[in-house]
C-alpha cells in the first residue's frame, strides 16, 4: 500500500466518524470536547469536518492511497503560514503552529506537543484523535524517518504532485495583492550586492565544492535582496525562492508582482553576476532540474526549510550538498552594527506602548470593563502610534486565569474572559517596526495574589535573570545554558513544556531560526539576539511568563578572553506585587536593580521625548529600586523617598 505525503504544498488530515451525532453546545458552555459522552460534547469553538474528511477520502481511493499527511506549514517549511496555506487548519479545525495529521479511510488522527493540546481539544469535533508528542516536531529529514519507519510494516512512503486538500477547499483564499518592496538606505549597512559576496565567499570556501546554493526558507530571499512583502500574516515576507551561483542569480516570484522600480533596483536587465534573473514561482522545479543537468554541478541545500518535491530533484548524491541551515540563515542570524543599534531602539519605542497597557490595565480593571479581547486591541494601538510601526509580529496572547495556562492561547469571541483583579494576566505581544521586531511577555496580577503564585513568579523570573546574567565561552550552544532558566522551578518540583528561547529578526519573523536555546540551534555569536522566556503552567488556574529579548554582547572576565554575556533590550518592569524577594539572591537582585536603572535612563528619556508624563511617573514608581534580599516588593507613595528617609523613619513606614 502506499503511504502519500506531499512536502511541495504541505498536505492535511482527515478522519473517523464513530456512527454517533454530536451536540454542538452552546456559547459559554464547557471548552473542551467530549467525544465519549452520549451523544459526544462540541464546544462552540469546535469545527464541524464530516464533510471535507468525506471529500478528501473520495479523492484518494482512485489514486490507491491509504493515508495521507498533512503537516502544519507550508512549501516553504514556514512557522506562520498565509491563510491559503493552512491546509492542516481547514480540515482539522486546529489552528496552533506545530502538529501533523494523517488521514486514512477510517481515522483521522492528530499529532501535536504540549503546548497545544487543550487547544486542540476545544477546536477538534469528534472526528479527529488527539496523540499527544513529548516534543515539538521538526520536519528535518522527516521524509526519510517515515520511509525507514514504515519499511517494516510493508508500507511506501512518496510524493505526489498535486495537492488533494488543495482540490477540495473550494473557497482557498487568493494570492495577497500586495508587492514586495525594499528597505530604506537608513536601515541598511549591508547593500544585496555585499550580502550576495558574503554568500558566494562561504560557496567558494566550502571543502566539499558546491557550485551553487538553494534557498528555500522566505526570509533567506527577503534577506539576501533586502526585500518585504505582505504574503505571511505578521511576518513582511513573500512568496520565493532564490538559486545563487558564483555567476548567476535566479529569482523565482509571482513575476507580475515585481515594479519597474524593483526591477532596476534588482539589474534584472543585465546578464553579469549581479544581475538578477527573475522566473515564475512556480517554475522552482523544472528550473532546479534544468541547472542539475549542466556537468560538474553540486546544490548546497539547509536541510531544515527545503521541501521534499525541490530535495528529490537532486540527484545523483554527488550533486547535493546538505546542511542543517543554509549560509544565508548562518550569516543572518549575527546582526551588523547598524541591524543591531536600530532593533535596539525599536524595542525603546516598544517598551513605551507595553508601559502604557500595563498603566492602562491597572486603572481600567478595577472597573471591570475590560477583557482579554480588548486589551490585545489596545496594545496593538499603542505599538500603531510609534515611529516606523508596521502592525503586530504575532497574534497578541492575552489570557487570564485559567486561560493563560494554555502557553500559546490567544482570545476569540467565543472564549474571551473577563480581566479581574482576582486572576492573574499574561500578555505575550509585539511589534513589527521598520527597524526591527520585538516580542514581550509580562505576567501582572492587580489583586492579592496566592503565596504560590508569588513563589511561581518568582522563581520564573529568577530563571530569566540567571540567563541573562550568565557568562560564557563564545561558540557555546543555547542548549547547554538552557537548564539555567530552570533550575529555579526544578528545585520545587515545577518546569515548563515550551523552549526557553528563540531568535528574533530585524522587520523579520519574531521567531528567528536558528538562534536559541534549543538542541538545533547554532552556538552563540557576538550579535545574536534571542528571547529568554521561562514560564510555569497551572492547568485550569493561571500562567506564567517572563521573556525579555537580548543580544549578546562581549564580557570581561579576570582571566580570560572572547566570553560573552547577554544584554536585555526589552525594557519594561516586572510585576512588583508578584516578586518575593527573599527568595533572590544578592546577585540576582543586584542585576534586578540594574536592569531598572536602564529602564529610567533609557526609556525615561523616550518617554520625556514623547511627552508622556504620567507613563514617565508610573515607570519611575514600578522600576524603584529593592532595597534588600528579604524588602517586600510591594511599593507605596512613599518608595520613591526612600533614599532620603532616615532609617528609623523608614522601618515604621513599610
Amino acid at each position: 500500500k502506499t503511504f502519500t505525503l506531499l512536502f511541495s504544498m504541505c498536505l492535511f488530515s482527515c478522519v473517523i466518524t464513530g456512527g454517533r451525532y454530536a451536540v454542538w453546545a452552546e456559547e459559554g458552555s464547557g471548552s473542551e470536547r467530549n467525544c465519549s459522552a452520549i451523544p459526544p460534547y462540541l464546544p462552540p469553538t469546535a469545527v464541524n469536518t464530516t464533510l471535507r474528511l468525506r471529500d478528501l477520502r473520495a479523492s484518494m481511493i482512485p489514486l490507491n492511497i491509504s493515508a495521507y499527511i498533512i503537516p502544519a506549514t507550508d512549501a516553504h517549511l514556514s512557522e506562520y503560514i498565509a491563510p491559503r496555506d493552512a491546509r492542516l487548519a481547514w480540515m482539522s479545525g486546529f489552528t496552533g503552529s506545530a502538529g501533523t495529521a494523517v488521514i486514512t479511510q477510517n481515522k483521522a488522527v492528530l499529532w501535536t506537543d504540549s503546548r497545544y493540546w487543550i487547544q486542540a481539544e476545544r477546536q477538534m469535533d469528534c472526528n479527529w484523535e488527539l496523540l499527544r508528542d513529548g516534543e515539538e516536531q521538526q520536519y528535518e529529514n522527516i521524509f526519510d524517518i517515515y520511509n525507514t519507519n514504515l519499511a517494516p510494516a510493508g508500507r511506501i512512503l512518496k510524493s505526489i504532485p498535486d495537492n488533494l486538500v488543495d482540490k477540495i477547499w473550494t473557497n482557498r483564499p487568493p494570492l495577497p495583492p500586495d508587492n514586495p518592496t525594499h528597505l530604506p538606505d537608513s536601515v541598511i549597512e549591508r547593500t544585496w550586492p555585499m550580502k550576495v559576496d558574503q554568500i558566494r565567499a562561504q560557496i567558494s570556501d566550502n571543502p566539499y565544492k558546491p557550485t551553487a546554493v538553494l534557498l528555500s526558507a522566505l526570509d533567506e530571499t527577503a534577506w539576501l535582496f533586502n526585500l518585504r512583502g505582505n504574503d505571511i500574516p505578521f511576518n513582511p515576507f513573500f512568496y520565493s525562492y532564490t538559486l545563487l551561483s558564483m555567476d548567476e542569480i535566479w529569482l523565482f516570484v509571482h513575476t507580475e508582482r515585481i515594479t519597474e522600480e524593483l526591477k532596476v533596483y534588482l539589474n534584472t536587465t543585465c546578464y553579469h553576476s549581479y544581475c538578477v534573473q527573475l522566473l515564475e514561482y512556480s517554475s522552482v522545479r523544472s528550473y532546479l532540474q534544468s541547472y542539475l543537468q549542466r556537468p560538474n554541478v553540486r546544490v548546497w541545500v539547509g536541510t531544515e526549510y527545503t521541501n521534499q518535491a525541490l530535495y528529490e530533484l537532486i540527484t545523483p548524491e554527488d550533486k547535493l550538498l546538505t546542511s542543517t541551515y543554509s549560509p544565508v540563515l548562518t550569516t543572518k542570524a549575527v546582526k551588523d552594527a547598524t541591524e543591531q543599534h536600530i532593533l535596539k531602539e525599536a524595542h525603546v519605542r516598544d517598551a513605551v506602548a507595553v508601559m502604557q497597557l500595563l498603566m492602562w490595565l491597572e486603572k481600567k480593571v478595577p472597573e471591570g470593563t475590560e477583557n482579554e479581547l480588548t486589551a490585545a486591541h489596545f496594545v496593538d494601538q499603542c505599538r500603531s502610534k510609534q515611529k516606523n510601526s508596521r502592525g503586530p509580529s504575532f497574534e497578541t496572547i492575552s489570557a487570564s486565569g485559567p486561560n493563560a495556562a494554555l502557553a500559546h492561547y490567544s482570545p476569540s469571541n467565543e472564549t474571551v474572559r473577563k480581566l479581574s483583579v482576582d486572576e492573574m494576566y499574561l500578555v505575550d505581544s509585539g511589534g513589527q517596526y521598520l527597524d526591527g521586531t520585538t516580542d514581550i511577555t509580562r505576567t501582572v496580577h492587580w489583586g492579592k495574589p496566592t503565596d504560590f503564585q508569588k513563589e511561581a513568579y518568582t522563581r520564573v523570573l529568577m530563571g530569566n535573570i540567571e540567563i541573562s546574567r550568565t557568562i560564557f565561552p563564545a561558540g557555546t550552544r543555547g542548549v547547554n545554558m538552557e537548564m539555567l532558566g530552570r533550575r529555579a522551578l526544578w528545585e520545587v518540583g515545577l518546569t515548563y513544556g515550551h523552549g526557553t528561547g528563540h531568535g528574533v529578526g530585524n522587520y523579520f519573523g519574531v521567531h528567528e531560526w536558528p538562534v536559541g536555546f534549543q538542541s538545533n540551534n547554532i552556538p552563540f555569536q557576538e550579535g545574536m539576539f534571542t528571547s529568554i522566556e521561562p514560564g510555569y503552567y497551572k492547568e485550569n488556574d493561571f500562567g506564567i511568563r517572563i521573556e525579555d529579548i537580548a543580544v549578546t554582547v562581549p564580557a570581561t572576565t579576570k582571566y580570560g578572553n572572547n566570553y560573552l554575556t547577554f544584554e536585555t533590550v526589552s525594557l519594561v518592569p516586572y510585576d512588583r506585587k508578584l516578586i518575593n524577594t527573599s527568595l533572590l539572591s544578592p546577585e540576582q537582585l543586584h542585576w534586578l536593580n540594574k536592569y531598572y536603572e536602564t529602564i529610567q535612563s533609557v526609556v525615561g528619556h523616550e518617554l520625556e521625548r514623547q511627552g508622556l508624563k504620567e507613563e514617565y511617573d508610573w515607570m519611575m514608581k514600578h522600576t524603584a529600586p529593592f532595597l534588600t534580599a528579604g524588602a517586600s516588593a510591594v511599593i507605596s507613595s512613599v518608595t520613591l523617598l526612600v533614599t532620603v528617609l532616615p532609617s528609623v523613619l523608614l522601618h515604621n513606614l513599610l
